[in-house]
C-alpha cells in the first residue's frame, strides 16, 4: 500500500524512451495492485520499471537484464524476500546491487535478519510516495559513489602498472641481453671467472624475471578465489596444515644469506601447527621477509618472531628500515611501490598484496604498523587449530 502525499511529479519529455541514462528498477511484489502502483511512481521520476511475480521470476529477470536497484517484498510464495537475498549476495555479479525490501513486518528482529543478509533498507507498509523516492535516491548515489571510487581505484591501478611493469620487465631482460651480447662477441678473449660471473648475472636476472611472472600469476589466481566463494570454500576446507617454525627459518635464513646479511637476521619462533598449506605459509613469509630485507640497510636487525595465543598464531617480522605513513598503509595494493622517484629499488609491489590476500583467504588478519625512519612491523595473525 501507498499512501500518495503531496509531493508533484515532474515528467520529462520523452521519459518513457529508454535510454542509456535511464535507470532500470525491478519490482518483485505478488500484490499486482502494489505493484503497478510502485511501477508508475518510479516511471513519473524518469526510471524504467521492470516487474516480477514471485523470487524467481525476479532472479530469472535479474539474470537477463541486471537492473540498477532490486525493491523486494519479503513475504512471497516460493523464493521469499530473504532467498532472493541470499541468491544476489552469493554471485559475484549482484554481491553489490542496492535491495530494498518492501514488507509489512515491522519486528526488529526480521529486520536485523535482513541487513544480516545484506539487504540496503526497508519499507514498511504503508509507506508514501516521497518515501519510497527518497530510499530509491539514496540507494544509487551509494552504489554511483561505490562504482566511482572502483573506478578511481582502477584508474590508480592501471597508472601504477604503466608506471611499474615496464621497469620491472625491461631492467632483467636488458641485464640478460647485455651480459648475453657481451659473452658472444669476447667469447674467445674471456677468462673462465669472468664467464662464470657474467652467467651467474644472466641468472639472477632471469630470476628475477621468473619471479615477477609467478607473483603476477599469483595474485590473478588469488584475485579470482576472491571473488568466488566456492573456490575459497574449496580452499578453506583442504585439512592440510604446515609448522611453522621450520618453514619461516627456511624461508628467512635463504633470504638472509641471499642478501649476504645473515648476521641481521634474528628468529624467535615457537613450536605450533598451523592450518594452512605449507607452501601458501611459506609464500607469506617469503614476501614479508624479502620486503624488510629489501627497505632496510645492512647492519640493522630484522627480527621474525611467533606467538601463540589461544586458537591463532601471531607471525611478524620487524625492520628497522625507512618504514611507511599511514596513508601508505591504508593504500597498499598490487604493483604499487611508494617513493619510486626518490628511491631506486627492485619490486613490483606486489609482494605485501599477495601475503594480505593470502592470510585473508585463509581466515587470517594482517597487519602493518610503522614509525617512519625508525620501525616498520607485518604481523600476520592464523587459525592454528
Amino acid at each position: 500500500m501507498i499512501i500518495h502525499d503531496t509531493i508533484i511529479y515532474l515528467k520529462m519529455d520523452g521519459d518513457k524512451r529508454v535510454g542509456s541514462q535511464m535507470k532500470k528498477i525491478l519490482i518483485i511484489e505478488d500484490e499486482p495492485n502494489l505493484c503497478e502502483s510502485i511501477a508508475e511512481i518510479i516511471e513519473m521520476h524518469n526510471f524504467k520499471s521492470l516487474t516480477a511475480e514471485n523470487g524467481i521470476e525476479g532472479l530469472e529477470y535479474i539474470n537477463q537484464e541486471l537492473p540498477d536497484l532490486v525493491l523486494c517484498d519479503v513475504d512471497m510464495p516460493g523464493i521469499d524476500g530473504y532467498g532472493v537475498l541470499s541468491a544476489l549476495r552469493q554471485n559475484p555479479k549482484t554481491m553489490t546491487l542496492p535491495l530494498i525490501f518492501i514488507t509489512g513486518k515491522d519486528k526488529r528482529d526480521d529486520m536485523r535478519l535482513g541487513m544480516k543478509l545484506g539487504a540496503d533498507d526497508y519499507l514498511t507498509k504503508p509507506f508514501t510516495a516521497t518515501e519510497l523516492m527518497n530510499a530509491i535516491a539514496i540507494r544509487l548515489e551509494r552504489k554511483a559513489a561505490i562504482e566511482k571510487q572502483a573506478e578511481e581505484k582502477l584508474d590508480e591501478l592501471r597508472n601504477q602498472i604503466a608506471l611499474t611493469l615496464p621497469h620491472e620487465l625491461n631492467t632483467p631482460l636488458n641485464g640478460i641481453l647485455g651480459m648475453t651480447a657481451i659473452l658472444r662477441e669476447e667469447f674467445d678473449t674471456l677468462e673462465a671467472e669472468e664467464a662464470i660471473e657474467m652467467l651467474d648475472s644472466i641468472q639472477n636476472s632471469a630470476l628475477r624475471l621468473h619471479r615477477l611472472t609467478q607473483n603476477c600469476l599469483v595474485y590473478a589466481q588469488l584475485e579470482l578465489i576472491a571473488s568466488d566463494p566456492k573456490r575459497r570454500a574449496t580452499l578453506l576446507s583442504q585439512p592440510d596444515s604446515c609448522y611453522p617454525k621450520t618453514a619461516i627459518a627456511e624461508v628467512a635464513n635463504r633470504i638472509a644469506k641471499a642478501a649476504n646479511r645473515e648476521e641481521d637476521l634474528k628468529l624467535n619462533l615457537p613450536n605450533t601447527e598451523v592450518k594452512i598449506y605449507e607452501a601458501h605459509f611459506q609464500k607469506i613469509a617469503e614476501e614479508i621477509i624479502d620486503n624488510a630485507f629489501k627497505f632496510s640497510r645492512t647492519g640493522t636487525l630484522v627480527e621474525v618472531g611467533g606467538e601463540i595465543s589461544n586458537d591463532w598464531f601471531k607471525f611478524y617480522v620487524c625492520d628497522c628500515g625507512r618504514g611507511i605513513n599511514p596513508e601508505q598503509i591504508a593504500s597498499v595494493g598490487a604493483y604499487m611501490q611508494f617513493d619510486r622517484k626518490l628511491y631506486q629499488q627492485q619490486g613490483s609491489g606486489l609482494g605485501l598484496v599477495i601475503a594480505k590476500r593470502m592470510t585473508q583467504l585463509h581466515g587470517g588478519d594482517f597487519r602493518i604498523e610503522s614509525i617512519p625512519g625508525v620501525q616498520t612491523t607485518v604481523t600476520v595473525i592464523l587459525p592454528n587449530k
